[in-house]
């Protein structure tokens, strides 16, 4: 077994053999949660599959960039102590700073992306700098999809 395959191979559900209905006409209700995982399970089994095939393609570069994707994340105490100057002190529950550092890593993603396609559109090479970032943070405002810091009014 090769090392991406073990990174991304998780145990199997199993249920025990005692708990499954053996009556063809009716199946218990833990069957049916059974039946339920093993088509689950098996979706997550292919896509594992698919994913160990894309890395184990990859480029030594691409392997360090992916892995360094991987690994990178927001500190989840600063996030939430930034959501907390915004709502004005109210406490904020520990999967809604988790979903918000997952999308503030998704909208850096994006704008990484757009800075490297202006990069490329003014034919430039090297490190992302400063004036490709505000470039790809209009195009993406213009596009709607990064948020103005225009006041727009209530919507109601």
């Amino acid at each position: 077994m090769s090392n991406d395959e073990e990174i991304f191979k998780k145990p199997f559900d199993v249920v025990p053999t005692s708990s499954r209905n053996t009556d063809p006409v009716k199946p218990s209700s833990n069957q049916k949660k059974s039946m339920e995982e093993e088509t689950i399970t098996e979706e997550q089994e292919v896509e594992r599959k698919k994913l160990s095939m894309l890395v184990s393609a990859f480029s030594e570069e691409q392997l360090n960039r992916y892995e360094m994707y991987r690994r990178a994340s927001f500190p989840k105490a600063a996030i939430k102590r930034f959501m907390q100057n915004v709502t004005g002190g109210t406490s904020v529950p520990p999967n809604v700073v988790i979903a918000m550092a997952g999308i503030a890593k998704v909208f850096v993603g994006e704008i990484v992306e757009e800075a490297l396609d202006v990069m490329e559109k003014w034919g430039e090479s090297g490190p992302i700098k400063p004036k490709h970032l505000r470039e790809a943070s209009r195009i993406l405002k213009k596009k709607n999809a990064a948020p103005s810091n225009r006041y727009r009014g209530s919507m109601f």
